[in-house]
């Protein structure tokens, strides 16, 4: 009788374990998969020049200049200590646009000047456009011979440099410190394109002037004695010979 109840009960027991074993694997989280991992593009730094150029993709030859002038490390190092930029960024037609070989007719120096000129040490805004000074300072320096002058209307930004008017065509990126427009032509000023200061020339040497036939010379007077008595000396004792004969007649006669 014992056995016959033991019997289920050790039955329903086996298959209450084999229940729970069962049920504790499937809850198990499945193992993930390896493989690469991708990056999500968003970045907590600050943000790269180049990198936003390039992205934009049609801006080669700027981001050619920031980096053989190494303005781009210039630009960065500075947004790493929160300040803040304006960038107007020619894109390659614009280069495309310069008479043949202007590009590399230029200096080292000329192109430094050339890529600071389109960068504004501060963040503005399209709107904010309206309400700054003319001339607009840019890295470049002086703004006697880099004049960068804007004029906006609140959604449209016109710039004039002496040499080139153009407009901010469309906003390639802002974020509250940097700014990077579009603009259609390159930036150029009296200080990019002056020639560079030339050594100045030696004196040439003066020739000498032939003499003046006509000048009175200087020993005129002791030439002419000398050259009369030059002329005397020969007859001078034939005259002393005369002049005792003479004087010998006359006292004969006496």
């Amino acid at each position: 009788m014992m056995k016959q109840l033991l019997s289920p009960a050790l039955l329903v027991l086996i298959f209450f374990l084999l229940c729970t074993t069962t049920s504790g694997q499937s809850s198990a989280p499945a193992a993930a998969p390896s493989g690469p991992s991708v990056s999500s593009g968003s970045s907590s730094g600050p943000p790269d020049i180049t990198a936003i150029l390039r992205k934009a993709g049609k801006f080669t030859t700027f981001i050619g200049l920031l980096k053989s002038t190494q303005v781009d490390d210039l630009i960065n190092n500075q947004l790493k200590a929160n300040l803040g930029f304006t960038i107007f960024a020619p894109t390659d037609s614009a280069f495309s646009d310069l008479k043949s070989g202007t590009l590399n007719s230029f200096t080292d120096e000329q192109k430094t000047a050339l890529t600071k000129f389109h960068i504004v040490p501060s963040f503005l805004t399209i709107s904010q456009f309206q309400t700054v000074s003319n001339p607009v300072n840019t890295v470049a320096g002086d703004s006697v011979e880099f004049p960068l002058n804007v004029i906006s209307n609140g959604t449209q930004v016109n710039i004039t440099t002496g040499f080139v008017n153009t407009t901010a065509d469309s906003t390639v990126y802002s974020d509250g410190q940097l700014a990077v427009y579009e603009i259609g032509e390159v930036l150029l000023s009296q200080g990019i394109l002056k020639p560079l200061a030339e050594a100045p020339l030696s004196p040439k040497p003066k020739k000498a002037s032939p003499p003046n036939a006509y000048a009175p010379s200087k020993s005129t007077g002791a030439s002419t004695i000398s050259s009369d008595a030059t002329c005397l000396s020969p007859y001078a004792p034939i005259v002393a010979s005369v002049g005792v004969a003479v004087l010998a007649a006359v006292r004969l006669c006496l």
